[in-house]
């Protein structure tokens, strides 16, 4: 066998203070060989991250510290290298590719612009007529649309799915010896999704890449992995080859996180709701002009085109599609963040899409949105108890009222009542989210809209979450709106789901009959492109399939 791309022997790293356990990793050994894509699975604080930090020469000083262990990449120990020698190495030899992207990139410079600079400080030998070609050919590569014109854009200017996927574009520029993709495809549509494991297969193949990629979608490691490592608290408790980690999991740990994977159950199974509209969207229209400084470079997009749907008084409708189908500025439009520029948003009767900011005022507590990214939507200098109050205490509710009701809404979303005193970098992702629901269930909504809310959590965490939002629809009565890239999620928590496209709805219907028999060719490419159809997924869905149809 030909000698490991990264070797890593015994790699602990130390966490500062009296936390719950002394090391975020211990003891980890690990290689990787030229042309082998090896998994790290785990929950949220298992140690997979920190480790791929340690790699990398990027732990944050003064808060974590490499204790002990050798990184050898390609047989050089790089824990000796200099700051300086780490800088060359990086994006040249190894590159990683970060879960949150818009952290990771520049907000203040252009996205062609800021993969043009990888080009421009490692292989300054370029032209510039070559770096643009290259900068386009990697955005087309990642099936952005436009590039000519998207490479203008500033980070913010893009959805979630559209930044990681500039964010992949970065860290293959020069295809390095080494990738390291911690939860790259997190915030991808299924068909985005298998564009990236695609690229990644043929990266390997060309170039004798390894690749070490940290997920907690199994169906993923189902469909990409030749390896996998799983760790739980810092530590490495199985290994093996996919096969055998996925069909015969040896420890405990390992076989409750296949067990948690969404296996398609289908919210239709359930009593259906009754048929009263609490909100209905007619011929809803959102066009908006985007593109870089010069009037050639702008372009119109129709966000939303002649979008119409209804949602049930103590429905679940999903809304499902790929990244920049609509489906988040749909959210945005109904919760009023964003005013539509045609069509109607009709809640219990009235016409809400035309209502000025202060009439607005008295219809926003009917409909509060619970976003992807908690930590961001939180105020990190406010306690909790802090965050929980704004919202009702700005409509005057008494702060005796408002108490009792912080308690009653963190015992809903089974969380502690001392977590009122704490901020929101205390607790996991996970707790963030139920937080989160805690805070938009405060106002005491009709409508609650989830924004692809459990996308970016791991699977146990992921199925409590679900589990959560559908006892609290039943026990509130509450209609919701549950957006999100993820067709087997849809299955699991919604009645009905809107496959969009493009800004239109392409089929609307019960999740069974969208599964089973999709009548939008659109929707059997999102059905198809699910990844692991021949490992782990398809064999839990077929079964699933059977039990529904006996």
């Amino acid at each position: 066998m030909s000698h490991p791309v990264l070797e890593v022997r015994d790699l602990s790293v130390r966490l500062p203070g009296a936390g719950d356990r002394r090391h975020a990793a211990q003891g980890i050994s690990l290689t990787v060989h030229p042309r082998e894509i090896v998994c790290i699975v785990g929950e949220s604080g298992s140690g997979k991250s920190v480790t791929a930090s340690a790699v990398m020469g990027l732990l944050p000083r003064n808060v974590l510290t490499r204790e002990s262990g050798q990184i050898l990449l390609s047989g050089q120990d790089i824990t000796q290298a200099s700051p300086a020698e780490l800088r060359a190495l990086r994006g040249n030899r190894m590159a990683m590719i970060f879960q949150e992207p818009m952290t990771a990139l520049n907000p203040l410079m252009r996205v062609g612009r800021q993969i043009a600079e990888i080009f421009q400080f490692h292989a300054p030998q370029l032209g510039a007529r070559e770096v643009q070609a290259r900068v386009l050919r990697l955005l087309a590569d990642m099936r952005l649309p436009s590039p000519d014109t998207l490479q203008h854009a500033y980070p913010h200017q893009l959805s979630g799915g559209q930044r990681q996927r500039v964010m992949i574009a970065m860290a293959l520029a020069l295809e390095p010896a080494l990738i390291i993709a911690d939860e790259p495809t997190t915030a991808l549509d299924v068909t985005s999704q298998a564009q990236v494991l695609r690229l990644l297969h043929g990266l390997r193949e060309r170039h004798d890449t390894g690749i070490l990629f940290i997920t907690h979608d199994f169906d993923v490691v189902a469909e990409i992995a030749d390896r996998v490592i799983v760790m739980q608290q810092g530590q490495i408790v199985e290994t093996g080859t996919a096969q055998e980690v996925l069909e015969q999991p040896r420890h405990a740990y390992t076989r409750k996180l296949i067990d948690a994977v969404p296996k398609g159950e289908f919210g239709a199974r359930r009593p259906p709701p009754a048929n009263d509209p609490v909100i209905s969207v007619e011929n809803l229209q959102m066009r908006f002009v985007t593109g870089g400084l010069f009037r050639s470079h702008h372009r119109e997009v129709h966000a939303l085109n002649d979008v119409s749907l209804s949602l049930a008084r103590g429905e679940t409708l999903g809304v499902v599609g790929e990244s920049g189908s609509g489906k988040t500025t749909l959210g945005r439009c109904l919760a009023h963040f964003a005013a539509p520029t045609g069509g109607r948003i009709v809640m219990n009767g009235q016409d809400v899409s035309r209502l000025s900011r202060t009439q607005w005022r008295q219809w926003c507590k009917r409909i509060q949105m619970v976003f992807q990214d908690p930590y961001r939507s939180f105020n990190p200098r406010r306690t909790i108890a802090q965050t929980l109050a704004e919202g009702p205490m700005n409509y005057g509710e008494s702060p005796a009222r408002v108490a009792g009701r912080m308690r009653e809404m963190l015992d809903l979303v089974s969380m502690d009542a001392s977590a009122l005193q704490r901020y929101p970098h205390e607790f996991s992702g996970g707790q963030r989210q139920r937080i989160s629901i805690a805070r938009a269930l405060m106002m005491e909504p009709e409508v609650l809209i989830a924004d692809e809310a459990v996308s970016a959590l791991d699977v146990s965490v992921q199925a409590q979450i679900l589990d959560l939002l559908e006892a609290i629809r039943e026990r509130l009565n509450l209609s919701m709106i549950f957006i999100t890239h993820d067709l087997r999620v849809a299955a699991r928590l919604c009645h009905r789901i809107a496959v969009m496209q493009r800004g239109k709805v392409m089929e609307i219907g019960p999740a069974e009959q969208i599964f089973r028999h999709p009548s939008s060719d659109y929707t059997r490419e999102l059905l198809a492109a699910i990844p692991g159809k021949d490992g782990l997924g398809s064999r839990q869905a077929s079964i699933v399939l059977k039990e529904a149809c006996a």
